[in-house]
């Protein structure tokens, strides 16, 4: 796969086209390629794959599904160069392989099954915590390139640090205004400024800068409820110290009213 490369996981559902949507965009707006890969569970559970007298065979049925999200991403964005392909797997090993050359990875709320059941299961806590990539999350039932910001999710750490960097670049490719948030707690120092770096930031000039003390979950979904994007890191210190892997990642997800960008801690680390 070449560089600046969108991979967005598709199952053939409705509630893929806003992922689909977005990714289009995005990839559009990068000048780079869109890659739609559908996991192909059934060769996992050893079941006949091929044509029947009831059926047309089950991998025809997954070329089907690649075909028709090509050619709504190439209706989305018409001069965007657009491939699909199946892999067989399940959704968390294949997205987490395809990471590791893409750009970003791009899934709806649901990519088997449930909305949060690739997300918040242990599957979708793998790829939410182990890509090495960006990963972004959007919701079916939302406009999800509606929103006059991008709201960042800020708490020092290295994965923070990165959310900073991609969330100031969105914004700045989208004409969008930026919004930091750092959610401090009681370990922190009252004489340190956390967000001193951040106020150093070569695309921060026009960034909104607050430190705020309560619950992350709650914090977040306030300040980002007029947001196109939020972005925070996978783990880290203090109030977003495991925000992916536990109970305000799960809050996020089922209540944010825009698309969560997640940046991993291997994303920062590059490929093993």
């Amino acid at each position: 796969m070449s560089s600046n490369t969108i991979v967005v996981g598709i199952d053939g559902r409705d509630d893929c086209e806003n992922a689909i949507r977005w990714g289009a965009a995005e990839a559009a707006g990068r000048g780079g390629q869109l890659h739609l890969v559908h996991a192909f569970v059934w060769a996992e559970f050893k079941v006949p794959l091929g044509a029947s007298d009831v059926a047309p065979g089950l991998r025809a049925q997954a070329d089907r599904i690649i075909a028709a999200a090509v050619e709504l991403a190439r209706k989305f964005e018409p001069g965007l160069t657009v491939t699909g392909h199946r892999v067989d797997g399940f959704p968390s090993a294949v997205l987490l392989a395809e990471s590791r050359d893409a750009d970003l990875i791009v899934i709806g709320s649901r990519v088997t099954g449930r909305l949060l059941g690739l997300v918040v299961s242990s599957s979708g806590t793998e790829l939410s915590a182990h890509a090495h990539c960006p990963v972004v999350v959007v919701r079916p039932t939302e406009d999800a390139l509606a929103g006059s910001r991008v709201v960042i999710g800020y708490d020092g750490s290295r994965p923070a640090d990165a959310a900073v960097d991609f969330g100031l670049d969105y914004a700045r490719r989208h004409g969008l205004t930026a919004r930091i948030v750092a959610v401090l707690d009681d370990l922190d120092d009252d004489d340190h400024d956390l967000l001193a770096g951040v106020r150093e930031h070569a695309l921060a000039d026009d960034t909104e800068l607050i430190e705020v003390t309560g619950h992350p979950s709650e914090l977040l979904l306030e300040w980002s409820a007029d947001a196109q994007l939020l972005v925070v890191g996978s783990r880290g210190r203090g109030g977003f110290a495991g925000l992916v892997l536990g109970s305000v990642s799960q809050t996020m997800l089922h209540q944010s009213s825009c698309p969560v960008a997640v940046i991993p801690h291997a994303a920062i680390e590059g490929p093993a």
